[in-house]
């Protein structure tokens, strides 16, 4: 495991470049090639295309992606789970849930700029946190598995609740609701951007300050606590960084799958299983994947009618189900194998 910190040093760098690189094209291709220009020049046809509608979609799609890989980073080492994902513990389906009742009951309202189904969505992922939340205090000293179980049972009983309003909604609301459950990153202007910006910058900065933690806990509750780890506390600051910043994710683009569960194994091949390393990677091999894959949505159907487009959802559900086979099915680096940082 000594290889890791040496790869680490110096694939991260390289993900950094690919990144800058991917941010900076992105928004001038897919469906159509824009010119570089029209970002500068306002008199420019393309001009509010690339400034009301690529930019914002490029920067929600690298937030989303960095929030959801660094957030699956965090489950698979708290669970020491390789199949753990940021929608585990309930936070996903408490926010379709909110979104979908809010359609149901046809809410138009706005606050400050954000639209109703944003607003109840993020309610519903915040009633979901304080649900697995409490159910976890039930049992003393913030277990894992009591945490799992409660995130579990949290998500079937609001995935139910999903099905009881479509079941209730004409066809047109049960479409939409259908429609958010897909995932998308259909936004107009930087307003999205902003209000999704402090949950993602904050979580990520709680969860790459807690490397050495991570690397401990990985090993197992009992390592960790003889290594000087307060174990209930720092699952519980994770928990909650960790449930916002997906919540947040959720409320403005709907559930994107699959992204938390393939970004953190494709960066443990890369840099190896040190979390020093693997957090800053999820967090750009993340941003840039989730990018990738929005171009990819916005190019595959689109033909004369721009607005033919993939929900960038299915194109991660597409690509998630071939990995969840290899990952069954091979021997990929997983968390709890981490040796050098457990010897410091």
């Amino acid at each position: 495991m000594s290889a890791a910190r040496p790869n680490g040093a110096r694939l991260v760098p390289l993900l950094l470049a690919l990144t800058v690189v991917v941010l900076i094209v992105a928004p001038f291709v897919a469906p159509r090639v824009l010119p570089p220009a029209a970002l500068l020049d306002a008199s420019h046809a393309d001009h509010r295309i690339l400034l009301q509608i690529r930019l914002p979609r490029t920067c929600i799609a690298f937030l989303a992606g960095a929030a959801l890989a660094l957030s699956g980073m965090v489950f698979q080492a708290m669970f020491r789970n390789p199949l753990a994902t940021p929608f585990t513990l309930g936070v996903s389906s408490g926010a379709s849930l909110g979104a979908a009742i809010s359609m149901r009951l046809g809410l138009t309202f706005t606050v400050l700029g954000i639209a109703a189904p944003s607003l109840s969505a993020f309610s519903g992922a915040g009633l979901a946190v304080l649900l697995v939340y409490g159910l976890t205090l039930m049992k003393r000293g913030f277990p894992t598995a009591a945490l799992l179980l409660a995130g579990v049972a949290v998500s079937l009983f609001f995935t139910s609740l999903i099905l009881f309003v479509q079941y209730l909604s004409d066809f047109t609301g049960s479409f939409r609701v259908l429609r958010w459950l897909m995932g998308s990153l259909d936004v107009i202007g930087f307003r999205p951007v902003l209000g999704m910006l402090p949950f993602v910058v904050s979580g990520c900065f709680i969860v790459l300050l807690m490397n050495r933690e991570l690397d401990l806990m990985s090993l197992g509750d009992d390592i960790a606590i003889s290594r000087g780890v307060e174990v209930a506390r720092v699952k519980k600051v994770l928990f909650f960084a960790t449930s916002l910043m997906v919540g947040g994710v959720v409320a403005v683009c709907g559930p994107i799958g699959f992204v938390g569960m393939m970004v953190p194994h494709i960066c443990r091949l890369l840099v190896g299983s040190n979390h020093r390393y693997v957090g800053p990677a999820c967090v750009l091999f993340g941003g840039s994947f989730l990018v990738g894959c929005d171009v990819l949505s916005r190019s595959l159907i689109a033909s004369a009618d721009a607005r033919a487009q993939i929900p960038v959802g299915i194109i991660t559900a597409l690509l998630g189900g071939p990995f969840f086979l290899w990952l069954l099915l091979g021997n990929t680096p997983g968390p709890g194998r981490v040796q050098d940082r457990s010897e410091e």
